[in-house]
């Protein structure tokens, strides 16, 4: 059975982002950018791939769902297909259909959805973001691997928005680089 695997960067204090949906805080170099191009090639976004060089076959996905709020931070640069190497789906309640044919919309009861997509077969499935989708689908959710980058935000958007059932969380990796960034791979013990 495929695995949800919550695949997010996240700060020391566990923000995605600040509040206006910037990233720009995120390590964009450093030793460990080259062991997630080589481990998650897949999660780069197609109009990134040729200048990084990325041809590798994905490793770990060969899917991604995302919410509404995030698939737009790529609309809004123009890129309506982020990951074309990969089935790709956003939730939301407020696009009517999606301005790309190649993606395709979920638009209710995505906790159901996703228990019937890890039924089928294929590699597992990227939960790319945010946290209200991570926060509703948090039930189905198997692993989440934090790539841990070393800045206090203080305030913006958190891992998850909202409550959420504790959980005990098995270590299965953990990297630390000498720039401070943290590659933790977690299980979520159910």
């Amino acid at each position: 059975m495929r695995k949800l695997k919550y695949y997010i960067a996240c700060t020391v204090d566990r923000y995605i982002a600040r509040s206006d949906d910037a990233y720009d805080f995120f390590l964009s170099e450093g030793e460990h950018v080259a062991d997630l191009l080589e481990k998650f090639p897949e999660t780069i976004p197609a109009a990134f791939r040729e200048q990084l060089g990325i041809t590798s076959e994905n490793q770990c996905f060969d899917a991604v769902i995302m919410g509404r709020r995030t698939y737009e931070i790529g609309l809004k640069a123009g890129i309506s297909n982020p990951y074309p190497q990969m089935q790709q789906y956003v939730v939301s309640q407020t696009l009517n259909k999606p301005p790309d044919p190649a993606i395709q919309l979920i638009s209710s009861e995505p906790l159901a959805w996703v228990r019937t997509l890890k039924s089928q077969p294929g590699q597992d499935i990227w939960l790319c973001g945010g946290s209200q989708l991570a926060t509703s689908l948090f039930p189905e959710i198997d692993e989440m691997i934090l790539k841990v980058h070393p800045i206090l935000l203080g305030t913006g958007i958190p891992l998850f928005s909202g409550a959420i059932l504790q959980s005990a969380l098995e270590l299965v990796e953990s990297r630390i680089y000498p720039n401070g960034f943290m590659l933790l791979h977690y299980k979520i013990q159910r």
